[in-house]
């Protein structure tokens, strides 16, 4: 279950593209209501890679459960249409899908990820997410997403609060027009963040 989710938050960024592992140069491109979000080019790629910034208060289990309930999430994510887990192997090691709405008249698309869970020495969490485009089969009417790398970064900073990082790099697949490819790497982290405050912090 923890992993449906991680993909599905992958989902929302699946159009955030290109670079987690590769991106270095991070530029910050947006700075509202608490919620910071970078950009950064990726070699190779024209597509930049999106990380977001924010501190919630909610407990790193209180977030890591909203997380896990792979029905709720779909919810607070940034351009979620369809989120379900594949299969899961043990308590961090899971493979979800996900589809992606784009506004028309751009195709869908539809992202196949593994997601695996490492707690850290601090009573943290990192949600490290892998595209696995093949792990399910082709869906018609849908654009597989070739590439994603990412992960959800959980840290307790006492008194209750988390900072949370969404990072994520893709290519998308396809074609997709610039306007929209510049407003997604932004939008995506942007709205997903302050929808998963909003709601871990009514719990």
């Amino acid at each position: 279950m923890r992993g449906v989710l991680r993909m599905t938050l992958l989902t929302a960024a699946v159009l955030g593209f290109a670079g987690t592992a590769m991106a270095e140069d991070w530029q910050l491109a947006k700075d509202e209501d608490g919620i910071k979000v970078y950009l950064s080019s990726v070699p190779g790629s024209k597509y930049k890679a999106y990380r977001g910034v924010v501190d919630i208060k909610a407990d790193v289990q209180t977030i890591g459960a909203l997380q896990d309930d792979v029905a709720g999430s779909c919810k607070w994510i940034h351009a979620c249409g369809e989120m379900r887990l594949v299969k899961q192997e043990g308590a961090g090691d899971s493979w979800t899908y996900s589809k992606i709405e784009m506004p028309w008249p751009v195709t869908g698309r539809d992202v196949v990820i593994h997601v695996t869970v490492e707690k850290t020495a601090d009573g943290g969490m990192i949600r490290h997410l892998k595209g696995d485009p093949k792990a399910v089969p082709a869906v018609p009417g849908q654009i597989r997403v070739p590439k994603l790398d990412g992960e959800w970064r959980l840290v307790p900073k006492g008194a209750g609060v988390t900072e949370v990082t969404y990072q994520v790099q893709t290519e998308p697949g396809g074609s997709i027009p610039s306007w929209l490819a510049n407003s997604f790497v932004v939008d995506a982290p942007m709205n997903t963040l302050k929808e998963l405050r909003a709601t871990a912090e009514k719990r």
